[in-house]
């Protein structure tokens, strides 16, 4: 026997084992479902909690609170999935998903403000005569 010859590597593992600390949901998918379905359930569908996803869904988000709570959860990376385990993508894409959460908020809130404004406004939308019938 050669004293210069290498002991066998290994096979590096690619698959997770039954037993990792991480889901195997995506934190993306988790965030999106959540954020745009979220009063539907559909979060918790998809991260396998089937008996809160069909109360949340009977309750629509639990009259936007439940939605609201679920959302900060994922946004947080504290949401798992039904076996108890954290989504593994968090770290990688939290910053775009809270850039992207509070662009859609702001947006929101300004619309919310645009629209309460032109509701005050005597004469209506203005540069609009043909929406009034005019």
């Amino acid at each position: 026997m050669s004293s210069d010859t290498a002991p066998p590597e290994a096979p590096m593992s690619t698959g997770r084992t039954p037993s990792s600390p991480l889901s195997e949901k995506s934190f993306i998918a988790t965030w999106m479902f959540s954020w745009l379905l979220g009063f539907l359930g559909v979060d918790r569908f998809y991260l396998g909690k089937i008996g809160t996803g069909i109360v949340k869904l009977l309750t629509l988000g639990g009259l936007g609170i439940w939605w609201l709570i679920d959302l900060i959860l994922t946004l947080a990376g504290v949401q798992r999935d039904k076996d108890g385990r954290l989504l593994p993508d968090f770290e990688e894409h939290k910053m775009i998903a809270w850039i992207i959460t509070a662009a859609g908020f702001g947006l929101w809130l300004i619309t919310a403000a645009v629209s309460r404004v032109f509701v005050y406004m005597p004469g209506g939308w203005p540069m609009m005569p043909w929406w009034q019938g005019q």
